[in-house]
């Protein structure tokens, strides 16, 4: 009974640490309780542990186990709603065990959605598919793993080396393949088809599969008549700070938002320009403490019509921790913001009159622009369309994005949004990819030293405006 259980488990993606695996085993059905009991978990763990079961189930007086009845926590202001970020939810552990788990949380998740789609029906585990005796009449396998290496041959083949809790396997991409005029960056989930070469078990690929998002058609129309206004990177500290542009905007909305019906304002992230961020930063400050860069902001959106809500999440210049994902500003910070305004963590999901908007600040664009052809700072929506492909914010470790090892990878791209935004690039456009409306929200600062040293031109003093309703977005220069 024992290894029918543990074998089906791990053909459905699940392993069981010994105290997991023991108390299932006590149960009257332990197969059919560990499915139901797995299948509840807000995330998808490769390595299953008596932790994770206590999240969806308690334990009765007699050892015995039942579903838990406790609501989710979901923070609230009106009709905005915080689905998910990290804030108050942190439960990093930093270690390689802690790694560990994090990235079995992101394989696990990822796997899921992979498996969803009808072109990886049946995939197999690594090691099951390496066994000849388990091969299809055609020695055609799927497989899902996480990239552990690309590199390149000199006859101009893309060889992707793979792996997942079972083992590791090496995919050979001829050069005539799309895929390897594309780029596979390491650790994103992949799902691979294709055959074996069976003189060293190598897979000849016949076709990439990634989590990607569903195609619709975008947010059906509703009955809203709000809108969302996103505007990111102020900055306020800087001497570059465009506070003459910052208050034309304030003027308008004012004279405006009441007729617009505009009752929203998103701000992902870089609030303020921080302090000791990059060296000789202190030149080009104009308010050098940051608490009184944050107090200063606060003075700015009180000019902000009193009945229009404020969602203020954090980026690489606030004052939070740099790793991903990051908390809400909170404690003495938050206590200077009126009561119109909420904090959230980078990223966050959430919901505003139906619709689910996913908002992230985007350091990871740096690893992204460099690690994926074609890509540049200039054209952030195309990026951004690459971390939907993926179904992750920022696929690659130990480039310029660094992460903190939590239990669940916040990063992840598990729900599908109505609205994605992003800010960090100072650029400022609006797209559309497979049903999602894309934005990467304009910055309040203008062109620094660095930007001029690279020849890098900002896009600022845009708000970029939604409608609820149907979707269309607007843009209003200033």
């Amino acid at each position: 009974m024992r290894s029918k259980v543990v074998e089906s488990l791990a053909n459905e993606g699940f392993l069981l640490d010994q105290e997991a695996e023991e108390f299932i085993m006590s149960q009257t059905a332990p197969l059919q309780f560990a499915r139901r009991a797995i299948s509840q978990l807000p995330y998808q763990p490769l390595v299953v542990t008596m932790r994770d079961l206590r999240t969806v189930v308690r334990v009765g007086a007699l050892g015995d186990m039942a579903p838990s009845t406790e609501p989710p926590s979901i923070r609230r202001m009106g009709e905005v709603e915080v689905l998910k970020d990290v804030t108050s939810h942190t439960d990093c552990l930093a270690s390689v065990e802690g790694f560990a788990r994090y990235f079995q949380d992101r394989f696990a998740s990822l796997r899921s959605l992979l498996l969803r789609r009808r072109d990886m029906a049946g995939a197999l585990s690594i090691q099951r598919a390496l066994d000849p005796h388990k091969l299809r009449g055609d020695g055609e396998v799927r497989i899902i793993g996480m990239v552990n290496e690309v590199r390149g041959t000199r006859g101009g083949e893309m060889v992707i080396d793979i792996e997942d809790g079972t083992g590791r396997c090496t995919v050979l991409v001829p050069k005539e393949h799309q895929a390897a005029k594309g780029s596979v960056l390491p650790d994103e989930v992949i799902g691979v088809v294709g055959k074996l070469a069976r003189k060293d078990s190598k897979m000849i690929l016949k076709e990439l599969v990634r989590p990607d998002v569903p195609f619709s058609s975008g947010m059906e129309c509703s009955d809203s008549t709000a809108r969302v206004a996103f505007m990111s990177d102020v900055h306020v500290g800087s001497n570059t700070f465009l506070e003459g542009r910052w208050r034309e905007m304030i003027s308008w909305l004012r004279e405006e938002a009441e007729g617009l019906d505009l009752r929203y304002i998103v701000i992902p992230g870089d609030c303020v320009d921080g302090v000791g961020i990059f060296p000789g930063q202190e030149e080009e400050l104009v308010i050098e403490d940051v608490l009184d860069q944050y107090q200063a902001l606060a003075e700015y959106l009180k000019d902000v019509p009193d009945d229009i809500r404020i969602v203020m999440q954090p980026g690489n210049h606030d004052m939070v921790r740099p790793a991903e994902p990051q908390p809400a500003l909170c404690g003495e910070v938050a206590k200077l913001f009126d009561s119109n305004v909420m904090q959230v963590g980078n990223p966050a999901y959430l919901r505003i009159e139906g619709r689910t908007i996913l908002s992230y600040h985007g350091k990871s664009f740096d690893d992204l622009v460099s690690g994926i052809k074609g890509l540049s700072y200039s054209e952030p929506l195309k990026a951004m369309e690459e971390m939907l492909k993926r179904r992750h914010l920022a696929p690659t470790y130990g480039g310029k994005t660094p992460f903190a090892p939590e239990r669940k990878d916040y990063l992840v791209i598990d729900e599908v949004p109505d609205i994605f935004v992003t800010g960090h690039v100072h650029g400022a456009g609006v797209s559309f990819y497979n049903g999602v409306r894309l934005i990467n929200a304009s910055t309040w600062q203008d062109q620094t030293s660095y930007q001029r040293r690279l020849n890098f031109v900002p896009k600022p003093a845009k708000l970029i405006l939604v409608h609820l309703g149907n979707g269309k977005p607007s843009i209003a220069d200033f």
